[in-house]
């Protein structure tokens, strides 16, 4: 009975989220929903804790916030507000896809494990070999990622 229950108050909380539509593979998140019926965004990786301490913490659940269809979590309820201040200021460039695919015109993971800030914006990258590519090359990866992704935005991962 109680996760009957369960279900149904999740069920009726995602019915209450505003209806958001966006292209296909727009923002990279993981397969099914969290509890507030929004996919997960960034792997569960707290984007605040990334631009003010320049560090991967891991996110929780009970501090969730959902911004354009995306749940992101944070570790502090402080990290919470925020990003509720100012989301588009700690989002994850290019929907979380990885910063070097874009600059070559595809849409791979954006693992946050491999992850740089650069101008005060977030880049995540597919794995470490991806991510040294990128090093080699930081502000012609972001100018070539920048004009490709308003080609690829609303394009599917599986179409590029």
């Amino acid at each position: 009975m109680k996760k009957t229950l369960f279900i149904a108050a999740l069920t009726l909380s995602a019915a209450a989220l505003p209806a958001v539509a966006y292209a296909d593979d727009e923002f990279n998140v993981a397969p099914g929903l969290t509890a507030v019926g929004a996919p997960l965004g960034l792997h569960g990786v707290d984007p605040v804790a990334f631009l003010t301490i320049g560090n991967r913490v891991e996110g929780r659940a009970e501090y969730t916030a959902v911004h354009e269809g995306v749940a992101y979590y944070f570790s502090t309820e402080s990290n919470l507000k925020t990003f509720k201040r100012n989301p588009d200021e700690y989002t994850p460039q290019y929907g979380g896809f990885c910063a070097f695919g874009v600059s070559v015109a595809k849409k791979f993971d954006g693992d946050p494990q491999f992850a740089a800030v650069m101008n005060g914006k977030l880049y995540v990258f597919l794995n470490e070999e991806i991510f040294k590519m990128y090093q080699k090359d930081k502000a012609g990866t972001i100018a070539k990622a920048e004009s490709n992704w308003k080609n690829i935005r609303t394009t599917a991962a599986t179409k590029l």
